[in-house]
């Protein structure tokens, strides 16, 4: 008896199945609103977000300005986003809270919908635009929201993007210090990236990286110049030492920037040698 129960179990589940896409199909095909919107719940609450969403597509439109439209419209955007089409998902919640802006479900919709943008960010060596347009969304809710349920999880997602577009303008600054070791033409736009990076990311957390290597970068560049541009560059290098160790006493790149240090000094001296001799 057991052996022909579990013969019959997947006949059985099948059976089901056959039936259930035939009923999808068959309710997909007519004009029965209103079987749309029931079978539309029913794979909704099994989880089958696939045909839901295809059910919900098809009905939305027909519950326009209906009371039965604001959980229409609020299913059929966060079908988009659990199937992780976070292009509409964010579109669809972003009508959903124009469209009921008094609906119970508008904070969860509008932290949804900049989670959705969240999604959309690419890492952090391509265009940066997703990255942007998530962070205004994000910062948008937390300032209309500070109370939600939500909040600690936006700021979160915030600070990730955030740090991401750091680490961009970082790397970015970094590769003009990494190239200006063979072209020393590339030393000066890479002093300008990191004073802007600095300037743009007060509190990131490659400030000191930033710090240093705008010194090394200017260090290099003032120690590979002509002699009679030389001195002013030099100085301008050690003033970057000084703020780097006034921010960093203990920084990490002690031993390093002492070294650079050294030899700048020790050019220096010899400029003061030169005037000394000169009178």
């Amino acid at each position: 008896m057991f052996f022909k129960m579990r013969l019959l179990a997947p006949i059985l589940i099948v059976s089901l199945c056959l039936f259930s896409c035939s009923e999808y199909q068959k309710v997909l095909k007519n004009d029965d609103v209103k079987a749309k919107y029931d079978l539309a719940q029913q794979f909704y609450d099994e989880g089958d977000m696939k045909r839901a969403n295809r059910l919900l597509e098809q009905i939305a439109p027909k519950y326009v300005g209906k009371p039965q439209g604001e959980r229409v419209m609020y299913f059929l955007a966060d079908t988009y986003y659990q199937r992780k089409d976070f292009n509409m998902a964010g579109y669809q919640f972003e009508r959903f809270v124009k469209s009921y802006p008094k609906s119970d479900k508008v904070i969860e919709a509008s932290f949804y919908g900049a989670k959705s943008y969240f999604e959309l960010s690419p890492r952090y060596s391509l265009d940066q635009t997703d990255t942007d347009k998530a962070l205004a969304k994000l910062q948008n809710f937390i300032n209309a929201y500070p109370d939600s349920e939500y909040f600690n999880e936006a700021n979160a997602m915030a600070k990730e993007l955030t740090t991401k577009k750091e680490k961009k303008a970082y790397e970015i600054a970094k590769q003009f210090n990494k190239i200006g070791e063979f072209d020393f033409t590339f030393l000066t736009p890479a002093v300008a990236a990191f004073d802007n990076f600095i300037s743009d990311y007060p509190g990131s957390i490659f400030r000191e990286d930033a710090m240093y290597y705008r010194f090394e970068s200017a260090s290099h560049y003032a120690l590979n110049s002509f002699e009679v541009l030389q001195q002013p560059r030099l100085k301008e290098a050690k003033e970057y030492y000084a703020t780097l160790k006034k921010q960093y006493p203990e920084t990490k790149y002690a031993d390093k920037a002492d070294a650079l240090l050294e030899k700048i000094d020790k050019q220096l001296l010899g400029f003061v040698a030169q005037e000394k001799a000169a009178k």
